[in-house]
């Protein structure tokens, strides 16, 4: 997970979530489990945790704010990140629904 990755993983989960639950109750209750995947993963990596060092590891980054803020692509200074870094991370984690709806609404649109 990273704010470059997230929001597209997001909005596909929501059209899978559309397509696929049977019902709406189920639906809620997917969306809520992916919402708090995405938000533990992504919270925990932003944060450094070390229990998902393997995973920013396995992403060649140098720590889980790094692949969080960078994603491999960007090279933006994760080392000495301040309050406006952290504020604009705190925005990105606040759009997380919106993406997963998008996804659901986009996905009940008629081919």
């Amino acid at each position: 997970m990273s704010f470059l990755a997230d929001p597209p993983l997001l909005v596909v989960s929501g059209a899978a979530i559309e397509r696929f639950a049977p019902d709406e109750q189920v639906a809620s209750r997917a969306s809520a489990a992916v919402l708090g995947t995405f938000f533990v993963t992504s919270g925990a990596l932003y944060a450094n945790a070390s229990w998902i060092r393997p995973f920013w590891e396995a992403c060649r980054a140098e720590s889980g704010r790094d692949w969080m803020l960078n994603s491999g692509v960007f090279r933006f200074d994760h080392r000495r990140a301040r309050w406006p870094t952290h504020l604009l991370g705190l925005a990105i984690f606040a759009t997380y629904p919106s993406w997963l709806r998008l996804g659901r609404r986009l996905a009940r649109r008629p081919a």
